[in-house]
Formats: structure tokens, C-alpha cells, sequence
């Protein structure tokens, strides 16, 4: 059963907070890296896109918590599916994180070519976030800002306050506990999947690939 729901989007801290949810008992934690080791949960997430009644635990029930991508757009359903979950909005600012994500996850997007029979794990990503979130625009960075900006003040308004914690990682473990109403660990907090770690662990699969 899902306790805890991340609403941000990729690239705001959003690797660290499922290591540091893992880390303090709320674990398995989904992240787009689960899509990728289970590539059959893309169709749920493109039917849940298509705005159809999908059985959320087919992809969620093993896990106590989501952060990330793809789950992150569903977020409100996820509130209707499990109205106990406290939910967590990663964030940073706005400049920062599009810098982060067009060096990173969209890198490319734009000219992106999916035949129709490439792999549904990228042609989820696209219909989910590139088409579903962002129009399709994610290059017009004005826009991509905009739809950030909405995006946090929808969750701040649609989530109950006392149900929301809204969280930069650089924050650390106390607002995080306080908010979980667990014990702060004696260990740092976790920082991972930075821009670096990410393009060289991409060329890194890159590699692999190309050898197999």
C-alpha cells in the first residue's frame, strides 16, 4: 500500500528522496528507474494517460511509496486510490531545474523518432511527460517554466496542508522526518543522480549496449 506520494517532477531531487523514503522504511519506493526494470508496467501508464480506469496495483502494490516520473502525473488519482497517503513535493528552483532536465532526461526529446514498433518504455515517456505534461514543448522554455510553476501551485492547492510537505532536498533529513514522524538517521542524507552521475551512467549503458 502506497503511504507516501511524490508529486515532483524528474529533476528536482527526486532519486534522493526515494533512497532517503527507502532508507527511513518506506520502501520499495517506484521511480522511473522501476519502468525500466519492468517494462510491462508502461502500458498501465499509457492507459492511465489515456485517461482509462487502470488497477493501480498492478504497478503499485509492492511499493509504499512513488517519487519521480511517470507517477508523478497521476498523482491526484494516486490520492483518490490511497486517501491516507501523505503526499511530498520535491522542488527547486524553476531556472536551475530546466537547466538540469534539458541537459539530462530531455536531452534530445525534440528530434526523438519512435517507429511504431520501438520499445513502449520511451514511448511512454513521451506520451506521459513530453506530449502529457508538457504540450509537447518542452524546448520553448518559457513554456516548460510555466508548466512547472503550475504544476507546483496545483499541488499546493489541491493537497490538504497538513498532508503536503513541499521539500527541497537541500533541506535534508528534519523536515522530512518531522513530516514522516520518524526518527532523523544517524547518516547523511542522501545526494544522488546528479546531472554527472546521470550522463555518465547513460553512456555507461551506452557502452554496454553497443558491446552486447
Amino acid at each position: 500500500m502506497v503511504k507516501v506520494i511524490g508529486a515532483g517532477f524528474g529533476r528536482t531531487g527526486t532519486y534522493s528522496l526515494k533512497a532517503a523514503l527507502e532508507q527511513l522504511g518506506f520502501g520499495p519506493c517506484y521511480h522511473m528507474y522501476e519502468v525500466f526494470e519492468h517494462p510491462d508496467h508502461a502500458e498501465v501508464w499509457r492507459a492511465a494517460q489515456r485517461g482509462e480506469q487502470v488497477d493501480w496495483d498492478t504497478v503499485l502494490g509492492d511499493y509504499q511509496s512513488t517519487a519521480d516520473w511517470p507517477a508523478a502525473a497521476f498523482y491526484e488519482r494516486h490520492l483518490e486510490q490511497w486517501p491516507d497517503a501523505k503526499v511530498i513535493l520535491t522542488t527547486r528552483d524553476p531556472e536551475r531545474w530546466y537547466q538540469s532536465a534539458l541537459n539530462s532526461i530531455a536531452h534530445g526529446v525534440e528530434t526523438w523518432e519512435i517507429p511504431p514498433d520501438e520499445d513502449v518504455v520511451p514511448r511512454m515517456i513521451r506520451e506521459v511527460i513530453w506530449e502529457g505534461t508538457f504540450d509537447g514543448r518542452f524546448a520553448n522554455r518559457e513554456h516548460a517554466l510555466e508548466i512547472f510553476r503550475r504544476h507546483v501551485e496545483g499541488v499546493k492547492a489541491r493537497v490538504p496542508a497538513d498532508r503536503l510537505l513541499i521539500f527541497d532536498v537541500n533541506q535534508g533529513w528534519e523536515p522530512l522526518c518531522a513530516f514522516l514522524g520518524v526518527p532523523v538517521p544517524d547518516a547523511p542524507f542522501p545526494r544522488t543522480n546528479s546531472s554527472e552521475e546521470w550522463a555518465q551512467r547513460r553512456a555507461e549503458e551506452a557502452a554496454a549496449n553497443s558491446e552486447s
